[in-house]
């Protein structure tokens, strides 16, 4: 219950284009732990340039076909 009380309070919602406690509290929530991991983040960046290299492959060996 506890995570979906805070998917609800932290959602960004079109209309306001704020969260429920960015509207109720004028600050942003405040979370005891750093989500973004540097770890991750490298390796989901090294992933991201890989798989654009080999868009790039793929579209240059359609054109010649």
């Amino acid at each position: 219950m506890a995570s979906a009380e805070f998917v609800i309070n932290n959602k960004t919602y079109l209309t306001t284009k704020m969260s429920l406690f960015m509207a109720n509290y004028r600050r942003e929530m405040r979370m005891g732990v750093d989500l973004r991991r540097k770890g991750k983040m490298k390796k989901a960046m090294e992933f991201a340039k890989r798989m654009r290299k080999v868009q790039e492959k793929v579209g240059a060996a359609l054109k010649k076909t």
